[in-house]
């Protein structure tokens, strides 16, 4: 892995980080845990990471149902949305923007460099005139089943933020989930992977097992279940961003530790044909995933094996893409060169028994060509 992307404080309000703008915190004195000497966790999290060598990024919920400049007491609060209409009461909005503002500014300048800012919470948004309308909440009361409610907006000046963000932590990357325009620096897809590459940035988050926050008995994903999901979104042009759930006592169920075990084997063998990689098309090839090197003609064809196969097939056959003449074609983990021909408009490479008998790796073998045709 090289990025971690730690959530510093949820729709919830609470604050895993040592903010001064509210008492409802990790490190506040009526938290049982503010005596222990790592309380600050976003802190301590950061830190682990960054000596790792690994990038640094902070989950932020923009929308915030425990602050009363956000969920105002005077009203229920009837869906994830602010309760009352911003543009009727500003001075309340205003103190829920200088809110948000100061806690983002507190992670942008006590904790370190700070690689991204990934905000949650995309209702949270200047809404422009032509989308301003209205949105229908289901409710069980209703005769209808719902209730109708009107779109607000909620402007927190995102511009002003990005730029005070990225003098304190210059290069920042900026996920404005779910925001059209230029704070959106990356796109972020849940828990479903695109049918096809897409031509921006993005990112695939999804939950490892269970549930987005630790729950009892959780059920993993499994290594091959998990590596396939890779290849499938790397091959597409994105990054996948795994959720695993620390429990009560800051541990991890079992199955993460075997998950990321089998994925962190696999990648020892593979990880040139992912990292520093781009898409390709047709992205795949029957049960072949493609990527190619970052500025180079190298292609790498990723075999995924069925649920049946433990050791790669004799032949893999790709009917898209077809080597220069001359070219080198090789399986990643394994010294030399292995035999290939073309084959119509592709080519075809044989699997010696002998690596068949005894393969790389798991879950997925890889064909490196050296150069393609274009």
């Amino acid at each position: 892995m090289k990025y971690v992307v730690f959530t510093t404080k949820h729709h919830d309000g609470f604050c895993m980080f040592d903010t001064k703008e509210t008492d409802y915190k990790i490190t506040d004195k009526d938290c049982p845990f503010h005596t222990h000497e790592k309380a600050n966790v976003t802190k301590e999290i950061f830190d682990a990471f960054r000596k790792e060598g690994l990038w640094t990024g902070a989950y932020f919920s923009k929308p915030d149902w425990h602050s009363e400049y956000y969920w105002y007491p005077y009203f229920p609060p009837l869906d994830r949305n602010v309760n009352y209409d911003p543009e009727e009461y500003p001075e309340r909005w205003e103190k829920f923007v200088q809110f948000t503002h100061n806690q983002i500014m507190e992670l942008m300048a006590d904790y370190g460099k700070v690689d991204i800012l990934w905000l949650d919470g995309g209702w949270v948004a200047a809404q422009k005139d032509e989308i301003e309308g209205w949105y229908y909440r289901r409710v069980k009361n209703s005769p209808s089943g719902f209730i109708k409610n009107k779109i607000v907006n909620q402007d927190i000046r995102m511009d002003d933020l990005v730029e005070k963000a990225r003098q304190k932590q210059p290069g920042l990357i900026v996920v404005d989930r779910a925001v059209p325009g230029k704070n959106q620096n990356y796109l972020t897809p849940e828990n479903r992977v695109p049918e096809k590459a897409l031509p921006y940035p993005w990112e695939y988050c999804i939950i490892a097992g269970g549930g987005w926050s630790w729950v009892p008995n959780a059920e993993y994903k499994s290594g091959k279940e998990a590596v396939h999901m890779l290849v499938d979104i790397v091959a597409k042009g994105g990054n996948l961003l795994l959720n695993i759930a620390p429990g009560p006592d800051g541990t991890w169920h079992d199955g993460t530790y075997k998950l990321l075990e089998e994925m962190g084997s696999w990648m020892a063998v593979n990880s040139e044909a992912i990292y520093e990689t781009r898409a390709i098309a047709p992205f795949k090839d029957g049960k072949v995933c493609l990527t190619r090197k970052k500025n180079t003609n190298t292609v790498y064809g990723i075999y995924l094996a069925a649920d049946e196969e433990d050791n790669p097939p004799t032949k893999i056959w790709l009917n898209s893409i077809q080597p220069e003449d001359g070219a080198e074609v090789s399986l990643l983990g394994v010294e030399g060169k292995l035999k290939w021909e073309k084959v119509g408009t592709g080519f075809s490479v044989e699997i010696p028994q002998d690596i068949r008998n005894n393969p790389p790796c798991e879950f997925a073998w890889i064909i490196k060509i050296s150069e393609i045709k274009e």
